[in-house]
């Protein structure tokens, strides 16, 4: 045997040796995306869920890269969280078993539901978006959604359409269509500031989203979560939030009830009594600066991020979910729009209508709305893509900037206005 092919046998040797512990090593990361939703141990006595399990601190979750458009998934798992049975958390796995991609604590996804009308007889496609409500996890995604009933002082009005659809017509084992995460409301993990979660009602759910991630990372940032709801029957994860709060010492838990029944004990079940306000942070928290991060309905929302910049907070520790909440309360600046107060005409070509400009809307969507043109939307906000509509002629300007990539020739039609005469393929 020569020189040469002594060398040849002893170099495939050693590559064969490589590409077995490379294949060892695939196996065993196969093994551990298995393991990682398994439960933990008790903590002082209370069984501690699936979802409120630490990851081992020496394993990185490793995840895909995010897809494009729709893709399928099915429902793994549905569970009640609420004694009024009316929060649903869907647990959501991807049909082709690929590892799933990481997010931003506090992030949405958007659904693609095919719901039966009776009243025309046919199938119609609603763009919806729920926010994630549980950490990153490389196999499965959670959302906890609330059923929307009619107010109780007018039942003649009609149900949430989407959020019934899930609970009475989504069961385990169903398939759904699913964007990736997206949304510009989510928790900045870089900085070192301690961190004030305020949610109300289903606005718990982003919240959820950042305080697992948190109490189940090593940085061991100082939390506070103001919680408000009615009563015992409308807090969602009740359990849970209890465990965390026993478990880490950097975790402050204050719930609100603004309801209590007289089965509700103080300090017991609630902390406080009355709705989450500026008074009762000011009472709670230490002087000192915070990251404030806020979510619920759209009132107490644009109340509590005025209370905070009247109390002195800096608006660029402020962050909230946009979802609904008109223009002037956005974290992020909008952009100057143009100073053109000539009427404009906005032409719906798929709608056959052509209609003036009023420059008291907010924006193109909420113009069309109000002239009975249909259109498909979800965030309201610019981050989700479900309102981009085609521009046959004319030029729109946004009043803040959108979070996902408008293809050339497409507007947002949430967070945009006519610039000139328009017409726009809807």
């Amino acid at each position: 045997m020569t020189s040469e092919t002594l060398a040849l046998v002893i170099f495939t040797a050693i590559l064969m040796q490589l590409v077995i512990l490379l294949l060892v090593g695939l196996y065993r990361r196969r093994l551990q995306y298995r393991g990682l939703n398994e439960p933990t141990a008790e903590a002082d006595g209370m069984s501690v869920p699936p979802h409120a399990g630490a990851l081992p601190a020496t394993e990185p979750i490793i995840s895909a890269p995010a897809w494009t458009e729709f893709r399928e998934f099915f429902v793994q798992r549905r569970e009640m969280e609420d004694e009024n049975g009316d929060i649903c958390s869907f647990y959501l796995a991807p049909v082709d078993g690929m590892p799933l991609p990481a997010y931003k604590p506090g992030q949405f996804l958007t659904f693609k539901l095919q719901i039966d009308d009776p009243d025309a007889k046919a199938t119609k496609t609603l763009v919806r978006c729920y926010s994630l409500s549980d950490r990153p996890r490389p196999d499965h995604y959670r959302v906890s959604i609330k059923r929307v009933r009619p107010p109780a002082d007018q039942p003649q009005l009609a149900p949430g359409i989407s959020s019934n659809f899930f609970h009475d017509h989504v069961p385990e084992g169903d398939r759904l269509l699913i964007k990736p995460p997206s949304g510009r409301f989510h928790l900045m993990e870089d900085a070192p500031l301690p961190i004030v979660l305020i949610g109300g009602g289903i606005g718990i759910t982003p919240m959820l989203s950042m305080l697992n991630t948190l109490l189940e990372s090593s940085a061991q940032r100082v939390v506070w979560l103001f919680y408000g709801v009615r009563n015992r029957k409308d807090q969602i994860m009740k359990r849970h939030l209890q465990v965390l709060a026993k478990a880490h010492a950097n975790f402050h838990l204050h719930v609100c009830y603004s309801n209590p029944t007289k089965e509700d004990k103080e300090g017991i079940d609630y902390q406080h009594s009355g709705r989450i306000g500026i008074s009762l942070l000011r009472s709670t928290l230490k002087l000192m600066r915070y990251q404030f991060y806020v979510c619920g309905p759209k009132p107490m929302m644009e109340e509590m991020v005025q209370g905070l910049k009247g109390w002195g907070v800096d608006s660029n520790d402020i962050y909230f979910e946009s979802f609904g909440v008109t223009a002037p309360f956005q974290h992020h600046r909008p952009d100057q729009t143009s100073a053109n107060t000539a009427a404009m005409n906005v032409t719906f070509n798929r709608s056959d209508k052509t209609l003036t400009w009023d420059s008291a809307a907010d924006s193109l969507l909420e113009f069309a709305e109000t002239n009975g043109v249909e259109v498909t939307s979800c965030c309201r906000a610019g981050s989700c893509g479900s309102c981009q509509t085609p521009i046959a002629s004319g030029e729109v300007e946004y009043h803040q900037q959108p979070t996902v990539d408008v293809e050339d020739g497409y507007c947002l039609l949430c967070i945009s206005r006519p610039k000139s005469d328009l017409v726009l393929e809807v």
